[in-house]
């Protein structure tokens, strides 16, 4: 138009297309989609409209699908509302509401975060003047529940599918969390070198905690005996398709070894207390584990460190 790339799609019977300021068609593709969120985005700034704008904006991050889930719980309280006027009464009203209803604090706390996520974006965006306090329920602490080297072996053992044993022993040897052993690809297992990459080199999204690690022995000879068989790309598959959860083979298993508190999160929880028992450093784990700051790893893992005030407690000798 004019000289110029659009971007240009039908609503209805009407067919819409809006100049992109350039003609380079690198660049036009560049700007498009960008361009696009802005003239589709609802232009209200209720909660409802803000939270719409919100995934829009955000549109093929991983958050948007758990977002719609949160919604669910958090619409029927903060839909209508304006979202400057939510106020920490609203958020104690649906923090009791949602106590009442059974769920635990720690749920409470991510979907009262979401609204804040939304709040907060939608200031920055200038759609609200301000972003409110959103009052959440305190953080639980991490669970402190591990499985032992032999509760692991019983674990793998009683798998009744090869992938979800393969997979259990990815991510006790590799520190993964699930999502990133399920992601795994065989472009990123460097056999030769003995190293698997957990990040996706081309997903631009942040993802917590996916380092380059070494393969050990027994996770190699696992990883090759899969590699010849393979059907898909995926390091992890089922019947020729990637697997997109693993938590109930998992709990499965767990109870078949008396531990049904078993989840793929405790796997990483394990290795990582494993590391420290057996004396590695915290800035080591840390790097092991993909933890951006230390200070994290020492937190939660430096008691199970042998080491561990040992010396001061040794000052105290009477």
């Amino acid at each position: 138009m004019r000289g110029e790339y659009c971007v240009t799609w039908d609503e209805g019977d009407i067919r819409r297309r809006y100049r992109l300021g350039t003609d380079d068609p690198k660049e036009a593709a560049r700007r498009a989609p960008a361009r696009y969120a802005e003239l589709t985005r609802p232009k209200g700034s209720t909660v409802r409209e803000l939270w719409q704008s919100y995934c829009l904006d955000k549109e093929g991050r991983s958050v948007v699908t758990t977002m719609k889930y949160t919604w669910k719980a958090l619409e029927p309280f903060f839909g209508d509302l304006e979202g400057e006027a939510v106020s920490v009464a609203d958020c104690r009203a649906y923090t009791e509401a949602r106590r009442l209803a059974g769920k635990k604090d720690g749920s409470i706390h991510t979907e009262l975060g979401h609204l804040r996520s939304v709040l907060v974006w939608a200031q920055k965006q200038r759609l609200i003047a301000h972003a409110p306090h959103i009052e959440r329920p305190t953080k639980p602490e991490p669970k402190d529940g591990y499985l032992t080297r032999q509760e692991v072996g019983l674990l793998m053992g009683k798998a009744n599918v090869p992938h979800v044993r393969l997979a259990i022993l990815l991510m006790i040897s590799t520190g993964a969390r699930s999502a990133a052993a399920l992601q795994l690809t065989w472009d990123r297992v460097d056999f030769e070198r003995r190293m698997i990459q957990l990040r996706n080199p081309f997903d631009r999204e942040r993802r917590k905690g996916r380092a380059t690690v070494p393969i050990n022995d027994t996770l190699l000879s696992a990883l090759q005996e899969a590699k010849e068989g393979a059907l898909t790309p995926f390091v992890i598959e089922w019947a020729g398709k990637p697997v997109l959860s693993i938590k109930k083979g998992i709990k499965t298993a767990g109870s078949a070894i008396g531990r049904p508190d078993a989840s793929p999160h405790m796997l990483r929880h394990s290795a990582a207390v494993w590391l420290a028992e057996d004396g590695h450093s915290m800035e080591e784990i840390a790097q092991f584990l993909g933890h951006e700051n230390s200070r994290i790893t020492f937190k939660v893992y430096a008691r199970y460190s042998p080491d561990y005030l040992r010396r001061l407690a040794a000052s105290l000798e009477v």
